[in-house]
């Protein structure tokens, strides 16, 4: 509390500090408005979508497997933003570092399962499309669950020396705030691995988006039983544009300049609300019971 009076009675002082001062109050204003948006739209988007594919889609299917994934995930990103929002509100961070470290692993680890689950929709919509026959037994609801299992597994486990080295950053600092860092607070080679990541996803994407391209192109009679072509590569399209403009922004930033972080955050955190639009897409009948659906295709 000290410290802030005291940069308030500095800042008080000077015209120019008091300038910057309100400049920066309108920016946090307006990150705590994004952020706020980003609850009130993707958390019932989210919460309607996974209600969805729970109760009105097979979870036989590795597709509705992978989507369930991705609405957890964003879920847990959403749920961790009102912390944000209060912090960008209010100019204070009360919950201690433990909490702050809680909420950036939710944020990291929202970007890194989202990139390998939309990588396994389209790699599964590659699969049907391209290998109908070849790879019917492999795209199994029980493969799904597995794979699906690893990424949560590999996602905790890099969360685990992250974690300490963000505690000792924090720890260290003279820094009372949460989110907002002057300098990085990892500096080991785990922070090469999310760009290296997100570059693997998107180079599959960009291949599985080729191939399912020319096939249904160039291979009439084998994409034939695909129902709606156009919402296919749709589905592709949209996967490419979240990795360009919300995974890799926010991941490469904090090699070159960290003072536009933030704004990638919130961009980045715009990804979970446009998720849902990737399972409307990936389904004709999205909105009707699978019983539905099927009745509709005979």
């Amino acid at each position: 509390m000290l410290l802030n009076v005291q940069k308030h009675n500095m800042l008080s002082s000077s015209p120019v500090l008091g300038l910057n001062t309100t400049q920066d109050d309108m920016r946090d204003q307006t990150y705590a408005l994004v952020f706020g948006s980003v609850v009130v739209l993707g958390l019932p988007l989210n919460a309607v979508s996974l209600w969805i594919l729970l109760c009105r889609h097979s979870l036989k299917s590795p597709s509705v497997v992978f989507m369930v994934n991705l609405a957890v995930s964003d879920l847990l990103l959403v749920i961790s933003l009102p912390m944000r929002v209060y912090f960008y509100a209010t100019g204070v961070w009360p919950l201690g570092n433990m909490t702050c470290i809680w909420i950036t692993m939710l944020f990291r680890n929202n970007i890194r399962s989202s990139s390998i689950f939309i990588t396994f929709i389209s790699v599964d919509r590659l699969l049907a499309v391209v290998y109908p026959l070849r790879s019917r037994h492999n795209r199994t609801s029980s493969n799904a669950w597995r794979a699906a299992a690893l990424v949560w597994i590999f996602v905790v486990v890099v969360n685990i020396p992250e974690s300490f080295s963000m505690s000792r950053f924090l720890n260290n600092t003279s820094q009372s705030i949460c989110f907002e860092f002057r300098q990085s607070p990892t500096t080991s080679g785990v922070s090469y691995l999310q760009p290296v990541l997100l570059f693997t996803m998107l180079a599959v994407n960009i291949v599985s988006t080729a191939l399912v391209s020319w096939t249904l192109r160039t291979h009439l009679n084998d994409s034939a039983r695909v129902g709606n072509k156009v919402n296919v590569m749709l589905l592709f399209v949209m996967n490419l544009l979240m990795f360009i403009i919300f995974f890799l922004p926010v991941s490469l930033v904090v090699f070159f300049n960290r003072k536009v972080l933030t704004p990638l955050v919130c961009l980045a955190s715009v990804n979970c609300c446009l998720d849902p639009l990737l399972y409307y897409f990936s389904f004709d009948g999205f909105w009707k019971k699978k019983e539905d659906v099927d009745s509709s295709r005979e």
